[in-house]
Parts: structure tokens; C-alpha cells; sequence
């Protein structure tokens, strides 16, 4: 990334400054009118904010940077450091592999759960501060500061196991199951190869693969190696996804002559993208950067690889099947529309292939996944407010079927393709019941590099809200006050189901 100096501006939170492409951000000069005109009130409302410039001076940004840094190596430090309630199944299992290179060098820093549960939660609060912070002072700093502080976050991260979720390891074991005792993953489950050493690390014991074919297929060769090498190529690899799709964002900010410091920022400081996307090592990252790609591919109107690139994007998660439309409203001519569809037809050969190939006419389970709900999801949160009995089958048919509409307005209403695809993204993630704090990183790339400044907004709000509720405060307030948010017939129905898949 190329180097742009930063310069003291006026901070507008969670906006975006248009600047020519290859450019740095400069903000225009305020031209205060003369007395008496009609502009007097907007110039008094100016001068008025004036005093409140340091916020978006460089050194609140270098602090809230600091901070971000701080915060996370603490908790890497704590994770590694002796079984915790960070790392699921630590308690079971926790061999030196897992737990890195810091293991033997950080001492327990808490015996108590309740307390390091405390600490845990108090430090992503601090981080969201530090994160609003960085975002309302990131044109103050330099592109190749923000740089170095992204990678030097993700070097933190990859010395730490998975924290608060074992898909790394529903990955392998997938994988294992596959390749390595000839068990179709789409019919088959984890358990089924219970003396394999991936199983006592496992989560989803009886549930069938819910991952693309793609993803699928690049893991298989992951079951002929050691559980602890196949353990740290994946590590290894999502880190260097992350860091791709942080490129990415800066690429496409730069094509779309916008500062590309603030999209970064945005993204790449949030903690819920820290903690508990790159953090929990998920292989939404192996969707994300074909999808971003896709999105570089229309920018530099080459419609047909943005339409191939994308179908992979789709074979790793059908999520990323929302971008489509919003690729064929880019495109804006009927010609280079049809060059896009054909992309995806060139695209989709080569993978419907492998995929038959591989699992036969078996496709990715998300049927039942989909069944399993989280207390707090918006969907049943919402259900409960309206007293119809949380997220219940037919509540969430309804949320699907709003989704549809919020695409098809956004399609035909919206003239900024990419806020449309954030906003039809982030109705997708309000319409699931069973609602993971990293899903929003779906849709961050969308809200940094759209023109909406409400979806940016809604964006941060989405954030700070997955992850005051995943935080342990929330779950320890809820106990002690008697709140059961799936204390519901489908709630009952969905954690009985999610017992069932996870023993």
C-alpha cells in the first residue's frame, strides 16, 4: 500500500471523503459567508464545533490504535495462557499446539472464570471506544501507520488458538471425514469417525457439513497431514485471507476515488472483526475476498471475471449469492449485464463439476443450521417484542421473504449499487435466527465503500450491539436477573436441536 500522508481535517464520523483517485483525503476549505446571509446559521454551527477538533487530531488516533493493540495482545495473553472459558473445550483439551508458541512464556493470568470474564468484557468495551475513536481521527494518520498496525494486529492474532468457537475444527473434521474415511460430509457427520484424535476438538458432533464445495474441496488435502500442521496451515491461511481482504477494501476505496484510510479503519479496527472473525479463524474470509474481488473486477469494468469470481465467493458460502444483482445494476448497460451473467455461467461450470465430482448430487446442509436460533438474533429479539413467541418458524419465513423485497427495492431504487448491496446484506443478517457477532463483517466492506452514511452507521451500531451481547457481563446480567431470551417453544425446540447436533 502506498503511503499517504495524513493530514489534520475536520473529522466527520463515520463518513466517507470523496478525493480523486490516487489522491490523499483533503477535506475542502470552509468558506464562512458574509453576515446576514441565509448560511449564517450552518457558519455558527461550524465555529461552534470547532473546539471539539482533537478528536479527530493524529493523537487520539495513535492512541486509540495503541489501545486497539493493547487490548488484543491482553486478551491473546489470557487465551494462551492456561485453559479458559476464551477457548471452548480448553477445559477437555488443551494441547501446546493449540494453545501456541506463547503458551510456555504467559503464565495464567486468572484462576477465577468470573473474573477473567469480567477482564474479557471490559477489554472489548474499552476496544469499541478505542475503535470510534480511530474512525472519527483515521485521516490524520498516515496509510502506511494504519498498515503496519493492521498487520501487526494480525501477527497478535495468529499466536492465539480459536477463541469462543471450534469451526476451525469443524473444518478438519469435515475434511478428515472425507478425504480421509470416505464419508460424504453433506451426509455425513463428525461423529461418525469418533476415534479420529479431530473429534475431542470438534463442536458440531452431528451435524452435516453446512460449507460450500469449494471450501470443502480445499480442505481435503488438510486430512493427509498431522491434526496440529492441517491446525496451523488453517491459522496461517485465514490470516492471510484477512489480510487480502483488507487490501481489497483499500484497492477498491482507491478505484472508487474515496479515502482509502477511512474504509480500512472502519473494517480492520473493528473488534468484532479482530476478536471474533480473525480472532475465531472462520472461513468467512475464503468468501470475502472472492466477493471483494468480484467487486474490483466491475470497477475496472471487467464484467466477466467480476461474474466468475463471484461464483466463487458462492461455492464457498451462498451468502455471497446478494451480491449478484447489485453487480448487474453496476454493469448498467444490457450488454455488459449479459457479460456478467456469462462470467458466472463460465465461473459455475468448473465448480458445479467438482462439486459432483466430490459429493454427488449432496449440497451444503443449511436447513438445519438454520433451524437453531441464539437468544439475542435480531429476528428473535424482535419476535419477543412483538409477543409472538421469539423467532418462530413462521416469523422467520416472513424475514426471508423481507429480505426478497429489501433486495428487489434496493435493485430497482438505490443508484449506489454497493449501499444496496450493504443494506440487502445487512437485511440478511437481521433475518437470521441463529446470528454469530462476526456475520457483520459481511457487510462492513459494503457500508466502507458505499455512499450511505446511515448503513456505515447502522454498520458500527450492528458491531457494538453483537458484541455487547456476546460479551460474558451480558450473559452473567441475564442469569442473575432471570432472563431467558429462548425460554419460548421455538426457542425450547432450537436448543434441544442444537444439543442434539453438538453431543
Amino acid at each position: 500500500m502506498r503511503d499517504d500522508a495524513g493530514r489534520t481535517e475536520i473529522p466527520l464520523a463515520l463518513a466517507s471523503t470523496t478525493v480523486g483517485a490516487g489522491l490523499p483525503a483533503t477535506e475542502p476549505p470552509v468558506v464562512l459567508p458574509r453576515a446576514g446571509s441565509p448560511s449564517d446559521g450552518r457558519a455558527a454551527r461550524l465555529r461552534r464545533a470547532r473546539p471539539l477538533r482533537w478528536v479527530g487530531g493524529a493523537r487520539s488516533a495513535y492512541v486509540g490504535i495503541t489501545a486497539l493493540i493493547l487490548g488484543t495482545f491482553a486478551i491473546v495473553a489470557c487465551a494462551v495462557g492456561a485453559p479458559s472459558i476464551l477457548v471452548p473445550r480448553s477445559n477437555e483439551v488443551f494441547p501446546n499446539w493449540e494453545a501456541g508458541p506463547l503458551h510456555d512464556l504467559i503464565p495464567r493470568l486468572f484462576t477465577s472464570a468470573n473474573h477473567l470474564g469480567t477482564a474479557f468484557s471490559l477489554l472489548l468495551v474499552m476496544m469499541v471506544l478505542a475503535y470510534l475513536v480511530v474512525v472519527a481521527a483515521v485521516r490524520s494518520v498516515s496509510m502506511r501507520t494504519i498498515a503496519i498496525a493492521v498487520v501487526g494486529l494480525h501477527l497478535i492474532l495468529l499466536l492465539s488458538p480459536p477463541m469462543q468457537l471450534t469451526d476451525l475444527f469443524n473444518y478438519l473434521g469435515y475434511a478428515r471425514l472425507g478425504a480421509l474415511h470416505h464419508l460424504n460430509p453433506y451426509n455425513h457427520v463428525i461423529n461418525q469417525e469418533l476415534f479420529d484424535p479431530v473429534s475431542g476438538f470438534a463442536s458440531w458432533h452431528n451435524l452435516s457439513s453446512p460449507y460450500g464445495p469449494l471450501f470443502s474441496a480445499l480442505t481435503y488435502p488438510l486430512a493427509f497431514v498431522s491434526l496440529p500442521i492441517a491446525y496451523w496451515v488453517v491459522k496461517v491461511a485465514t490470516i492471510a485471507m484477512s489480510l487480502a481482504f483488507i487490501a481489497l477494501i483499500w484497492h477498491c476505496a482507491r478505484l472508487l476515488g474515496r479515502d482509502p484510510r477511512f474504509a480500512v479503519a472502519l473494517v480492520a479496527f473493528n473488534p468484532v472483526f479482530l476478536i471474533y472473525a480473525v480472532g475465531g479463524f472462520h472461513n468467512d474470509f475464503f468468501m470475502l475476498v472472492p466477493m471483494l474481488g468480484a467487486i474490483a473486477f466491475m470497477l475496472r469494468r471487467r464484467d466477466r471475471a467480476s461474474g466468475a469470481t463471484l461464483m466463487l465467493a458462492v461455492a464457498v458460502k451462498f451468502t455471497a449469492v446478494v451480491l449478484l444483482p447489485f453487480l448487474l445494476v453496476a454493469a448498467r448497460t444490457r450488454s455488459r449485464r449479459i457479460q456478467v451473467l456469462v462470467g458466472c455461467g463460465l465461473g459455475a461450470i468448473p465448480l458445479l463439476a467438482l462439486s459432483l465430482a466430490l459429493f454427488g448430487f449432496s449440497i451444503p446442509n443449511l436447513s438445519q443450521q438454520s433451524s437453531v436460533l441464539t437468544g439475542t438474533s435480531i429476528a428473535n429479539v424482535v419476535g419477543l417484542l412483538l409477543h409472538v413467541g421469539g423467532a418462530t418458524p413462521l416469523l422467520l419465513k416472513l424475514a426471508a421473504v423481507g429480505v426478497v423485497l429489501v433486495v428487489a427495492h434496493q435493485f430497482y431504487r438505490n443508484p449506489d449499487w454497493l449501499a444496496g448491496a450493504g443494506w440487502s446484506t445487512m437485511a440478511l443478517i437481521a433475518s437470521l435466527g441463529w446470528l454469530m457477532p462476526w456475520y457483520v463483517v459481511w457487510a462492513l466492506p459494503l457500508a466502507a465503500l458505499g455512499s450511505s452514511v446511515r448503513l456505515r452507521r447502522l454498520s458500527v451500531a450492528l458491531s457494538i450491539y453483537l458484541l455487547l451481547a456476546f460479551i460474558p457481563w451480558t450473559a452473567k446480567y441475564m442469569s442473575s436477573h432471570g432472563i431467558d431470551l429462548l425460554n419460548t417453544p421455538a426457542g425450547n425446540a432450537a436448543s434441544s436441536l442444537q444439543y442434539k447436533l453438538a453431543r
